[in-house]
């Protein structure tokens, strides 16, 4: 996410529900990364377009799906070192390439990105801050390929845009408004960059670039017409509104974030933090009943108190009902007439068929409604239902998972009817929640409305199961479930179905913290000096967590954690913070992307920092991980105001450089995040995100004044802005990427 990014960090958990404080006795383990291979070569410093660097040597290559396996080949580059230069650095030995950047075209007859402001037509172009993505391989009949290595079609994400006060002044020519109301033309281009897209991509002499005349290229906004809702909402009172009388579609998707592939070939893709993009008047609480009716209860629970401002202020676009809808103040007539319910659509995993456009995209409410990441799938069993497992990206917010009432049957693998192979597996099922405790066990608690803690809450008059899912985090308030530090990504090993998360950070951890204290799982409460004018407090480093089933086939309802490493700087104090023996090739903060490859099991980890961004830009690591449980024991005590607190966790020795190195660093101001590849491994795609991000919108007019200008300084396209991209990058001999 951005600087712009108060709507990640709000924190509307005002629960009494235990945290880590209660896990006091928790099992947190070494990382117990594997062996790998040490690497000779040099570390080369790459523009957007790369520079060839030497590489060297044949390449073993890794079976599909061996993940652990200790294989000497892998990680045998050498980590390159940190950098605040306006490139992208790789190691010696690799190449990367810009090949899909905000704004390109995709499909004949639409101009050429100037770059200047003066660009329309973003329905039909690239949009902006790329992120989550996954591969779908085309086979030379234009058909799926699970093997095809040389043609694809990305689908990327389009979370959010630049911006500073209300305008995404890199779009507009002179950095758009900044008062209300907001011009119709600047709102129509900023709703037109959001969503996702799907771009055919193609290797051609080893070099890859988009096909920007694809029949398969498409575009959703956050406003395309007809996405359906699914599951047990469909049809609720709840998402009615005047687009949708009877409750069974909306318009568009929005602020989309991690993603996940289906067994079944399906794109999904995450709705983050929709909720600040829309306004609600400071009368809307009296209007809907006071404080206490179940409408306000809710849109308080999701950040959207009475007198909200939105995010971009595209509600004062015009009387069009595209602006209107972005009001989600009550009306005085039915729900029929108005927005009121508006929020209510938006909050999901969303399925869309990459292969057919034709094929209206779904939200899938059995897997809840929050501030949605990643979606990452267990290991699929024969005879066994399907697991789902997610995260909510708010401070203090939970972990979830989702079982399907289906089991899965083999040749669902290959169906004839994608989307709709997706409905008998996420329609119906079951939504957990996670339950952290102090024994380094936990337990996922069902949210039903049969749970006599859900139907008799006191905070919340929950109607029926759609409720329940609608307001997932409500029902995970009722049943007690653990707040977490931002959990972002996750990704499941699949060597062992191990599944990981990223917890981001948390700024509002101290001791004596009444919401969110200092805990086994989170023991570290420290401040960490940027520089001279600005502090981090509480957590800002973030950590990885892992967890285990107990059971096989994905149906346990119970598991064994642990924390896999700790993000910090090489040089802090190893008792109190660096509490995983981080080096200077290996360290970093504020983990948020979350990747396994399933050609060679090395696990990606991204991060979007603003810890460490005085030391380093944002980074990807490699890593090859362990088990749960492989730790030992490491006390902590802190000064408290009244007497001592101490914390027991488990923490790694350090993991060597053989097994956790960096492997690029990105622009300046940019995020990294997003990664998919292709099948043997070869060809991994990454998304920069909004390099230049800290650039002041009264400096639009002085490109020497911008932040970044990546990647036009790497003779990528026109104008001097920074955009948002896809790289690829591959092995100048050809080998698997991270060998």
């Amino acid at each position: 996410m951005s600087k712009s990014n108060d709507f990640n960090d709000e924190n509307s958990n005002t629960s009494a529900n235990p945290t880590f404080d209660s896990v006091l006795q928790a099992r947190l383990s070494r990382r117990g990364l594997m062996r790998g291979g040490v690497g000779t070569v040099g570390v080369s410093l790459l523009g957007g377009m790369g520079l060839a660097a030497c590489g060297g040597g044949d390449d073993d290559v890794v079976a599909a799906g061996s993940g652990a396996k200790a294989d000497a080949k892998l990680l045998g580059f050498t980590a390159v070192s940190k950098s605040l230069a306006d490139t992208v650095v790789i190691p010696a030995g690799y190449t990367a390439s810009v090949i899909y950047a905000l704004g390109d075209p995709l499909k004949t007859g639409v101009a050429a990105y100037r770059n200047d402001g003066t660009d329309t037509d973003y329905e039909n172009r690239a949009g902006d801050h790329h992120d989550g993505m996954e591969w779908f391989g085309l086979g030379t009949d234009n058909k799926p390929s699970a093997t095809s290595t040389t043609r694809g079609l990305l689908a990327v994400n389009h979370e959010a845009t630049t911006d500073e006060t209300r305008s995404s002044f890199f779009l507009h020519a002179d950095g758009g408004t900044t008062t209300l109301p907001r011009p119709a033309a600047e709102v129509d281009k900023e709703t037109a960059i959001h969503g996702i897209s799907v771009v055919e991509v193609k290797a051609t002499n080893g070099k890859w670039a988009t096909v920007p005349d694809s029949a398969f290229n498409f575009r959703l906004t956050s406003l395309s017409e007809n996405i359906q809702i699914h599951g047990p909402a469909r049809g609720n009172a709840l998402m009615v509104t005047k687009y949708s009388n009877d409750g069974t579609k909306t318009r568009g998707t929005l602020n989309n974030c991690g993603t996940g592939k289906t067994p079944w070939g399906t794109f999904l893709t995450g709705e983050e933090n929709w909720a600040g993009y829309f306004f609600r008047s400071a009368t809307d609480d009296t209007t809907r009943g006071g404080a206490t009716a179940n409408s306000v209860v809710s849109l308080k629970r999701y950040g959207r108190n009475a007198g909200s401002a939105s995010r971009h202020g595209w509600e004062t676009g015009g009387v069009d009902d595209k602006y209107a809808r972005w009001n989600i103040s009550q009306g005085v007539g039915a729900a029929i007439e108005d927005y009121r319910n508006e929020l209510n659509t938006f909050g999901y995993i969303v399925e869309i068929d990459a292969y057919d456009k034709t094929k209206a995209a779904r939200k899938r409410t059995t897997l809840g409604r929050f501030a949605h990441e990643s979606a990452a799938f267990g290991k699929p069993v024969v005879g066994q239902p399907l697991a789902v497992y997610m995260g909510d990206d708010s401070r203090g917010e939970y972990i979830y998972k989702f079982v399907s009432a289906k089991t899965w049957v083999a040749a669902d693998a290959n169906p004839t009817d994608r989307i709709t192979t997706g409905d008998a597996y996420l329609d119906d099922g079951k939504l957990y929640v996670a339950k952290f405790g102090s024994d380094g066990k936990g337990t996922w608690i069902e949210l039903s409305i049969a749970n006599p803690l859900i139907a008799n809450y006191a905070t919340y008059d929950f109607a029926d199961q759609a409720d329940v899912l609608v307001n997932a985090r409500l029902a995970a308030d009722a049943v007690g479930a653990t707040k977490m530090d931002r959990p972002e990504w996750c990704s499941t090993n699949i060597a062992n179905g191990e599944v990981y998360f990223t917890l981001t950070n948390n700024s509002n951890r101290a001791i004596n913290s009444a919401t969110m204290p200092p805990d086994s799982a989170n023991p570290r409460v420290y401040t960490d000096i940027k520089n001279s004018s600005s502090a981090q407090n509480g957590n800002p480093n973030g950590h990885v967590l892992r967890l285990k089933e107990d059971a096989p086939g994905n149906a346990a309802v119970s598991f064994t954690w642990d924390v896999y490493v700790f993000g910090a700087e090489s040089s802090a104090a190893p008792g109190t913070v660096n509490l995983s023996n981080l080096t200077g090739d290996q360290d970093f903060s504020s983990p948020d992307g979350l990747v396994f490859s399933p050609a060679t099991g090395i696990m990606w980890i991204q991060t979007d920092d603003g810890a460490f961004t005085d030391v380093t830009n944002c980074m990807m690591l490699a890593a090859l991980p362990g088990t749960v449980g492989d730790g030992a024991k490491k006390t902590l005590t802190y000064a408290a105001t009244a007497g001592t607190l101490t914390v027991d966790t488990y923490v790694g020795k350090a993991p060597g450089e053989d097994n956790l190195k960096r492997f690029l660093v990105g622009p300046k101001g940019s995020e990294i995040t997003g990664l998919c590849e292709t099948p043997d491994g070869k060809a991994i795609f990454v998304n920069i995100q909004h390099p230049g991000e800290s650039t002041a919108q009264a400096d639009i007019a002085t490109p020497a004044k911008y932040q970044s200008q990546w990647p036009s300084n790497a003779g990528y396209g026109a104008g001097q802005r920074p955009r948002s991209a896809t790289i690829v990058i591959t092995k100048n001999d050809g080998g698997v990427i991270g060998s």
